[in-house]
């Protein structure tokens, strides 16, 4: 059974830092795609960032882009972020597809099969 668990997720002031990280287990993922998505409170939910597995092509959106990194380490996916705004509050979902995403699909989270329960960023101006 394929379980996917975040981690890492608190409260900063605005400029501060956090670490999210996330486990995949229960299948191989080895040449699939991971993404970062997140939700606001009334909002929908955004895409924020993609890797994939095989070859590590990474894929961020723009309002994250230079201040957000994603990295790999075996069956977990880190997203190291940094110079964080109070338009960044949300929960953050890790999500895993086990096939090499299209750059035009790995975006939408109608693609990925499997999905954390959340963890919740706020940050405070």
């Amino acid at each position: 059974q394929v379980h996917v668990a975040e981690s890492g997720g608190g409260s900063v002031q605005t400029g501060g830092s956090l670490r999210l990280s996330c486990v995949a287990s229960g299948h191989s993922f080895s040449g699939g795609t991971m993404g970062w998505f997140r939700q606001a409170p009334g909002k929908d939910r955004e895409f924020v960032v993609a890797i994939r597995w095989g070859g590590g092509g990474t894929y961020y959106a723009d309002s994250v882009k230079g201040r957000f990194t994603i990295s790999r380490d075996k069956n977990t996916v880190f997203l190291q972020m940094n110079r964080l705004e109070p338009e960044d509050t949300a929960i953050y979902y890790c999500a895993a597809h086990n096939r090499r995403l299209i750059l035009s699909a790995l975006r939408s989270g109608e693609n990925y099969d499997y999905w954390g329960q959340g963890t919740q960023v706020t940050v405070s101006s």
